[in-house]
């Protein structure tokens, strides 16, 4: 019972709203047209790349190959070692400026339709409809009782989703062990710990982020989503409603004036939120959370053919745009602006070093240890001796015989075999003894340099410096 407060009592209001929103699940509608079937085809463009690729052969072996054991990646016809660290630094300084590239253009078009986070929640949203129906039928399944129909479809469709997650767990680890090894070993179920680790690992989070978390992912744990509003200005392609048009927005009658009645071309019949796949009304304006699928597009284009009324409403445009009214060739004029001529000349320029590198590449590395346990030491005729170490790297797809030479002081000459056949992208060391004459250097260090000159190859040569002692 309520107690009448005392005079001059303190009232205390504690606040108690929620810091947080509230989730609730989006039920995306299934939508087609020209934007889905692009979505389609890069989800079939992507995946076909994703599952095939590690299947291919080349010389023998696995074409791409990222084979940690061996400290090896094959690229085809390339393959990289330890020491070709530069070449992934200089590939993710690529990826970073296409993304700069495409983002100050079209927006989040990476967002849309090549993101694996859409792609694979595109996979499993279909997976769910087939088993569990179109959106009203799906919420209404969520809403109803757990009989045993609710528990056989969620069965029929968790057991088809843990499907897809385990054989792209299984495919991304085929990239990093032999993909016919594995599959050998998958028969019995004989995989490696780490194996075991990142299969269930990878397998676990497409699950997880694909099936049950899906916008959130994009909404909260995506850092592009964030950054993203740096880089873009007033003639960057978005998803835009046009407000002039659309507004003010609401039903009608068919065949009744409906700007005589003050209304604009939306007839808010609300399928532009119910395709969105992160559950936002495009309506409000350009969001955080709308990645560029377009599927709003495809939904209000089909609202506009039925309703008789020009389509794009919902379109790709600009904010630019829409406020001083650009057509689609001032629209085209603006995307070539200082920040993506910037952007699209340090790409190329980069893109162009790089394939100049590689394709001047030399197969060969030579690393040069001296034996420091032994400084220099006086051989049987007479002569000062130095002992060095030699690691011969053949990164081409052949193997070679390489001819040993050494020069830097007169008369200095190597020891032993001079001729050292190495495999196909192999690694090979040998034990190399020079010699040169007493009186002939100065006491301590003098330069010298050793030259590594394929027999079968005039081109493919490497010359490294190197020290040698002298008492």
């Amino acid at each position: 019972m309520n107690q009448p407060l005392e005079p001059g009592a303190k009232v205390v209001v504690v606040d108690t709203t929620s810091l947080y929103e509230k989730h609730k699940k989006v039920y995306p509608r299934s939508i087609t047209g020209l934007f889905a079937n692009w979505r389609w085809a890069m989800v079939w463009f992507t995946q076909l790349i994703f599952y095939g690729t590690c299947w291919l052969e080349w010389n023998g072996r696995q074409a791409v190959l990222f084979h940690v054991i061996e400290r090896k990646f094959y690229l085809f016809g390339l393959v990289l070692w330890p020491q070709d660290v530069l070449y992934l630094a200089i590939l993710l300084i690529i990826s970073a400026f296409a993304l700069f590239l495409v983002t100050a253009v079209g927006g989040r078009l990476f967002c849309g339709y090549v993101c694996p986070q859409t792609v694979y929640t595109e996979i499993l949203l279909w997976i769910e409809t087939k088993i569990e129906g179109e959106r009203p039928a799906r919420m209404k399944l969520d809403k109803g009782p757990r009989n045993a129909r609710w528990f056989r479809l969620k069965t029929a469709k968790h057991a088809l989703w843990l499907l897809v997650a385990l054989w792209t767990g299984f495919t991304f680890v085929g990239y990093f062990t032999p993909i016919r090894e594995l599959t050998e070993s998958a028969k019995s179920l004989a995989f490696g710990p780490w194996e075991w680790f990142w299969i269930l690992f990878y397998a676990g989070f497409l699950y997880m982020q694909a099936g049950f978390l899906r916008e959130q992912v994009c909404k909260y744990m995506c850092p592009y989503a964030r950054f993203q509003g740096v880089m873009f200005d007033p003639d960057t392609l978005v998803i835009a409603y046009d407000t002039e048009r659309g507004e003010p927005r609401g039903l009608r009658k068919k065949g009744v004036d409906y700007k005589a009645q003050g209304l604009g071309d939306c007839i808010d019949c609300s399928l532009c939120v119910q395709v969105c796949p992160t559950g936002i009304d495009i309506r409000d304006g350009l969001q955080m959370e709308c990645i560029a699928c377009a599927a709003c597009i495809d939904a209000c284009d089909q609202v506009m053919d039925k309703v008789g009324y020009p389509r794009g409403l919902i379109r790709y445009s600009t904010e630019a745009a829409l406020e001083k009214h650009y057509t689609s060739k001032d629209i085209l004029a603006h995307l070539m602006r200082p920040r993506t001529l910037l952007y699209g000349a340090i790409l190329i320029a980069i893109t162009l070093a790089t394939a100049w590198s590689m394709i001047t590449r030399i197969p060969l590395k030579v690393d040069i240890i001296r034996d420091r346990s032994t400084l220099s030491r006086e051989a049987d005729d007479g002569r000062i001796e130095n002992l060095y170490t030699l690691h011969l790297s053949n990164t081409g797809e052949s193997a070679h015989r390489f001819a040993l030479s050494v020069s830097g002081l007169e008369g200095i000459d190597i020891v032993g075999e001079r001729i050292v056949e190495v495999p196909a992208s192999s690694l090979k060391s040998i034990n190399v003894r020079v010699r040169v004459d007493s009186g002939l250097g100065k006491k301590g260090a003098n330069s010298i340099q050793f030259e590594v000159q394929a027999q079968n190859h005039e081109k493919i040569a490497v010359r490294e410096k190197a020290t040698f002692l002298m008492p």
